[in-house]
């Protein structure tokens, strides 16, 4: 049944005469049917709403009362929050909309100025998820690692705190959590170098109150928290304080949930720094060694204090990326006969968790898709590892299912206390990790995993990169937590689909890469609406209620990991997938329009002749894979987001691509000087080695010409 935080008769109103959002009305957030006053609605995070005008019988009369277009064609990952009849989002670039939630009339608008360059230090796009509210306060976490308090009338700064070293490679994508006054973040950037923490600030003027670092730095003494002293023994202590040590990973990116009975904050943990385990914490004999807490874990706190309560660690010595920091749902439920207090997670590593979350003990785990790292969980709740997958100890590449962007990502679940489904918007897709050789990390610049990037990438062949794409599958399952099965599934032409929206209507809500909005039957899976978005949608659905009419709304507009990596024109067999960033609301009987769509228009390849040796595409290879492919797809294949640089200007002019690459021309557009990484003659291997890809490519295009 659904996790019942409070009765409807203690509801606390909003509006003039309350004293903006309370501790109460956090609490009794399931019974306000009205608004959405939080990341998840609820503390729970079942992103489930009663409200069900909408519902199985009508939806199809659903249409389009209102759209805005947003001024950041990048991708859009943030959950509105509606407060008394006005919503209020977050876009890229950590930028903040107000609106009329019946008549999308624009109210207010604020723009933290979050430096361009600051586009080089996030993994995955520079998006933002969201806001949380408190009084008649918003708090927002800016990409360049600021908290921001605004006003929610005006959208004024009431004050703004750093919350991390700028010097380093942190960011924040996600949103923040208040709980009694204290507004919680946490921070990315493992990728890169840095090491993780959430942190609780005080609500009335940012001070900071606790901070909870989730690594140890290998130098904990008597007065280290006695958390941090249990995960020392998890490490290789010399190489977290060695001259190398680059922060050991472990950031807090996204999930969290609250339970007020319990009073414990939950919390999910990223990947390590650097993935390979071999680096970050080698044995004796080089291999990878220890469980090295506390990544890719799942965290339990006392939200007044930071006091560590439980864990329970996903994957032990991760060394495949495989955070758990994808969404937490809480809620009650009958297990064996007994009713129990649990906690569920999909996190990337494949397998679904049920866990009690009084006391973190493991109940059940099964794989939501197919994996190859693990032959099982055993009857502890420990993975049984595949050894032939182990790249950090054997030493060997190896094809690994799922990714690095995992069986589910981001994305959120929702869950329907009627029909005791949890909705997972998962995909598959598999990877080649190989070790690279003598690395060594770089705390200025590019990707610090210590793997080849590019070990994986497609030959210069449309049909099998058409191929390999049609095996990549995006799916919404309808999962049993009880039973750990799926009831049923959809499936996608294309993964990275939207989070995801259940309502007491017997609805389910999702947006998906074929740029789609669609409901579903929640009970068996039936597509019984949709619209064309001329977008694809990663963000998940809200629904709200103004005078009695339920709206729907969902911030579209493609990007993200995955859509800033892959040739945008092969995610699908629909065409490409490109950006049109906008907020869609939707009511029954509306009949609004959006704009005719644009034609995509792609200009021809016609890049200068290839004439640089072997020797020096090779080393171009290289180096593109660690410091470009991250924005610029691998093998330079160029998505729909972002600017394909096998078609760039520069090309044909050394000096012109170094002014960019080396000078840093266009830092304020996201792109800075990579000076501090590259030599020149790197720089200009790179431009080689994307000239070359370039004219593989245009054969190709050429060769598709030919064939019409």
């Amino acid at each position: 049944m659904m996790l019942a935080l409070t009765s409807c008769e203690e509801v606390p109103a909003f509006g003039a005469e309350a004293d903006g959002v309370t501790a109460a009305m956090l609490e009794a957030a399931g019974s306000d049917e009205a608004n959405w006053i939080m990341h998840g609605r609820t503390y729970s995070e079942q992103r489930y709403s009663p409200l069900s005008r909408i519902d199985t019988g009508n939806v199809g009369e659903l249409g389009l009362a209102w759209f805005a277009d947003m001024d950041t064609a990048r991708g859009q990952e943030a959950t509105p929050l509606v407060i008394d009849g006005k919503l209020y989002l977050t876009t890229a670039w950590s930028k903040v909309k107000a609106f009329d939630a019946a008549s999308g009339a624009p109210l207010w608008e604020y723009d933290p100025q979050v430096p361009g360059e600051t586009g080089v230090k996030v993994c995955c796009d520079v998006v933002n998820r969201g806001l949380a509210s408190w009084g008649n306060s918003l708090f927002l976490g800016t990409l360049d690692g600021r908290l921001v308090s605004l006003d929610r009338d005006t959208g004024e700064v009431e004050w703004e705190t750093v919350t991390v070293d700028q010097s380093m490679a942190y960011s924040i994508t996600g949103a923040p959590r208040v709980i009694d006054g204290k507004v919680l973040i946490g921070n990315g950037g493992a990728e890169f170098g840095v090491r993780g923490y959430i942190a609780a600030y005080d609500a009335a003027d940012g001070s900071e109150l606790w901070r909870f670092y989730t690594v140890p730095d290998g130098t904990e003494g008597e007065d280290a928290p006695a958390h941090l002293k249990a995960a020392a023994d998890t490490w290789n202590l010399e190489v977290l304080r060695g001259s190398d040590a680059i922060g050991g990973g472990g950031t807090v990116w996204d999930s969290m949930a609250y339970d007020p009975e319990l009073d414990l904050l939950y919390f999910g943990v990223g990947n390590g720094s650097p993935w390979n385990r071999a680096y970050r914490s080698p044995g004796a004999d080089g291999t990878g060694e220890g469980d090295n807490l506390y990544l890719s874990s799942i965290v339990a706190v006392r939200p007044d204090t930071g006091e560590y309560v439980w864990h329970y660690q996903t994957t032990p010595g991760e060394t495949w990326d495989y955070t758990a920091t994808q969404h937490i749902i809480l809620a009650d439920m009958e297990i064996d006969g007994e009713e129990r207090q649990v906690l569920m997670q999909a996190p990337k590593n494949g397998f679904f968790y049920v866990l009690d979350r009084a006391t973190g003990e493991f109940i059940s785990a099964e794989e939501y898709i197919p994996q190859n790292w693990a032959e099982g969980i055993d009857e502890n709740g420990r993975p049984i590892f595949n050894p032939q997958t182990r790249i950090d100890v054997t030493g060997e590449a190896a094809l690994v299912m799922p990714g690095p962007l995992g069986g589910h990502n981001w994305h959120p679940m929702a869950y329907h206390p009627g029909e005791g489904l949890v909705y997972i918007p998962a995909f598959e897709a598999a990877t080649v990790y190989d070790p690279e050789d003598d690395w060594k990390p770089d705390r200025a610049r590019g990707f610090n995993v210590g793997f080849n990037l590019g070990a994986g990438d497609l030959p210069p062949d449309l049909g099998i990169r058409r191929e390999v794409y049609g095996t990549v599958k995006g799916k919404l399952m309808a999962w049993d937590p009880v039973a750990q099965e799926a009831r049923w599934e959809v499936e996608f032409p294309g993964p990275w689909n939207g989070g995801l929206l259940a309502t007491g209507g017997g609805l389910v809500f999702q947006g998906n890469s074929g740029s789609e909005f669609a409901a579903y039957d929640a009970a068996d899976g039936e597509k019984l609406w949709s619209f064309a978005a001329q977008t694809g949608i990663v963000a998940p659905p809200i629904t709200y209620a103004v005078d009695g009419e339920q709206y729907i709304a969902v911030l579209a507009g493609w990007g993200g990991a995955y859509a800033i990596s892959a040739d945008g024109h092969l995610v699908n067999d629909q065409g490409p997938v490109r950006n049109v960033s906008r907020l869609l609301v939707f009511k029954l009987g509306a009949d609004g329009e959006l704009p005719a769509e644009r034609e995509l228009v792609s200009l021809p390849l016609d890049p200068p002749p290839s004439r640089s040796d072997a020797q020096t595409i090779a080393l171009g290879k290289v180096k593109y894979a660690r410091y470009c492919a991250v924005c610029h797809a691998p093998a330079a294949v160029g998505s729909t987001v972002l600017p394909d640089l096998r078609r760039s200007g520069t090309l044909g002019n050394a000096r012109s691509w170094m002014a960019v690459v080396h000078d840093g021309i266009l830092k304020d557009n996201g792109m800075a000087s990579f000076s501090q990484s590259l030599s020149r003659e790197e720089m200009e291997a790179i431009r080689a080695y994307v000239i070359q890809r370039a004219n593989e490519d245009k054969a190709l295009e050429t060769e598709q010409i030919a064939r019409r």
